[in-house]
């Protein structure tokens, strides 16, 4: 049996936009019968919320679309970029974190709006200090990118 691919899903804090990767990706990779095959994580580039659940909004918009964040925060390691075969950023911000953390390329690092169609934004909006609408967007962007990054997986 062959290793199974990783996917790191990353964004500040590890309590909103990157748990939400992680959610419903890991949710369509289950639908598919690809569990063996892909394992979906996530982290933050900084360490203020290690071990906390995601943020209770984010969990809301997710269960009202039939998916389970459940995950702990952890923060990104040197160790990631070897280990993970795709780590994606949720904004250029972080992105930039990413590959001044891994200056030798050892893993891909990339945006997820590298996955979504033209004319998306460039950036997946923090939704922390916003209202609800703002999960929800998160949660759109999200979705729309899983054919493409399973596409990239598989």
């Amino acid at each position: 049996m062959t290793k199974p691919k990783r996917v790191l899903f990353v964004c500040l804090g590890n309590i909103c936009r990157s748990p939400s990767g992680e959610g419903v990706l890991a949710h369509v990779v289950a639908e598919r019968g690809l569990s063996q095959r892909i394992q979906v994580e996530s982290a933050g580039t900084g360490a203020w919320h290690i071990g906390e659940l995601p943020d209770p909004r984010s969990r809301q918009a997710a269960a009202r679309r039939g998916y389970r964040l459940d995950s702990r925060a952890q923060q990104v390691q040197s160790a990631d970029f070897d280990r993970c075969d795709l780590i994606i950023a949720m904004d250029r911000d972080n992105l930039k974190t990413l590959r001044a953390m891994d200056p030798g390329g050892r893993a891909r690092v990339c945006l997820l709006s590298d996955f979504l169609p033209p004319g998306s934004p460039i950036d997946v909006p923090d939704p922390y200090y916003g209202g609800p609408l703002g999960f929800e967007h998160v949660l759109d962007l999200i979705e729309a990118a899983c054919e493409a990054i399973l596409a990239e997986l598989t």
